[in-house]
């Protein structure tokens, strides 16, 4: 049938017929969130089963969060699992981390029959590119360096990749503004890229007020990353903290030891790390603004909260707060979404 999706754009024109049953692996709350999303839009079946990886605080509660809202039909929850599910032979799977090793060996030891990915942060932009490559790289993170095996294994990965779109069996459902010329790439090599606008959450009761700050700062996760100097960092939150009262939003993979100076910073309130920003600031009002170091959530976000007039920036990192660890190409890649906002001076 053809599948028809509010407020999306179609990268092609294949489409994913609705009787095709599904299961979904979720490695982090957008992806999760991401997958309810696609299951809302139609481009996977009814009966879809949705396995979270067990063991993440931040992956439960946003589960938790979703069970009290309209979930769509025929989607299940079921409960987290260490295990990763193989899809039955012709099923459609869904994940949103096509860079880890052990989606990749169960995609090549498996034989689903489509396969959907969902987001999984700038990851998707990433594997876009290495998709649409003419010396066909391997399917390996952004700043991976990995050996032989693993490179070897990528390289498989790649291959099974490419061959699902040639065959019309790739769909990319994606949140972010994917560049028209990535996007004819990927469709000239047989992938259907849709673009939605979170029409699922957007339809749900609003159940967390916004917070009484007029700034929200959301956390980050390239100080742990080893991309970012901590000392930069905190300093630029310690000078906003000093000109106004600022809610931060921890990011789920934070260090405790950081939350913790974070949260004596003078007129710093910290919040308590939860479901995704996408839920819990979607109820932000006129006045209110978001700013956060490049971020896939500045997307979400703008789309979400724009119509609402709240201001959602992506601060521009300054050269002196990189370590050595953040390549040119890496920086270009995380940045390739900030604006409106020319530095972090405020």
């Amino acid at each position: 049938m053809n599948v028809s999706v509010t407020g999306v754009a179609d990268g092609g024109p294949r489409h994913v017929r609705e009787e095709r049953p599904a299961v979904a692996w979720a490695e982090s709350p957008l992806q999760l969130l991401c997958v309810v999303e696609a299951r809302h839009a139609g481009l996977v079946g009814p009966g879809t089963r949705v396995v979270c990886r067990a063991g993440l605080a931040a992956l439960r509660r946003t589960r938790a969060e979703l069970r009290r809202l309209d979930l769509p039909d025929g989607l299940e929850l079921a409960t987290a699992d260490g295990r990763m599910p193989r899809p039955r032979r012709g099923a459609t799977w869904v994940f949103g981390d096509a860079f880890s090793g052990r989606v990749q060996v169960t995609w090549l030891t498996g034989a689903p029959g489509h396969v959907v990915l969902v987001d999984d942060g700038l990851a998707t932009v990433h594997l876009l590119e290495l998709l649409v490559a003419d010396h066909r790289p391997p399917l390996l993170r952004a700043r991976a360096r990995a050996g032989l095996a693993r490179r070897t294994l990528g390289r498989a990965a790649a291959a099974r990749l490419r061959a699902a779109a040639r065959a019309g069996r790739l769909t990319v459902f994606t949140a972010l503004p994917v560049p028209e010329r990535l996007r004819q790439a990927a469709a000239d090599r047989g992938a259907t890229i849709r673009t939605h606008d979170f029409g699922w959450l957007r339809a749900q009761p609003v159940e967390h007020p916004p917070p009484p700050e007029r700034t929200v700062v959301l956390g980050t996760s390239l100080v742990r990353n080893g991309l970012v100097r901590r000392d930069r960092y905190l300093d630029w939150l310690a000078r906003l903290g000093e000109r106004e009262p600022i809610a931060y939003y921890p990011h789920r993979r934070e260090e405790p030891a950081d939350l913790a100076r974070i949260g004596d910073l003078p007129g710093i309130a910290l919040r308590p790390a939860g479901a995704p920003v996408e839920m819990t600031l979607r109820a932000l009002a006129p006045g209110q603004r978001v700013l956060s170091l490049p971020s896939t959530a500045v997307t979400s976000l703008r789309v979400l909260l724009a119509p609402r007039g709240v201001r959602v920036d992506a601060v521009e990192v300054p050269g002196d707060w990189w370590t050595p660890l953040a390549t040119p190409d890496l920086r270009s890649h995380l940045q390739m979404f900030t604006r409106h906002h020319p530095g972090v001076t405020d």
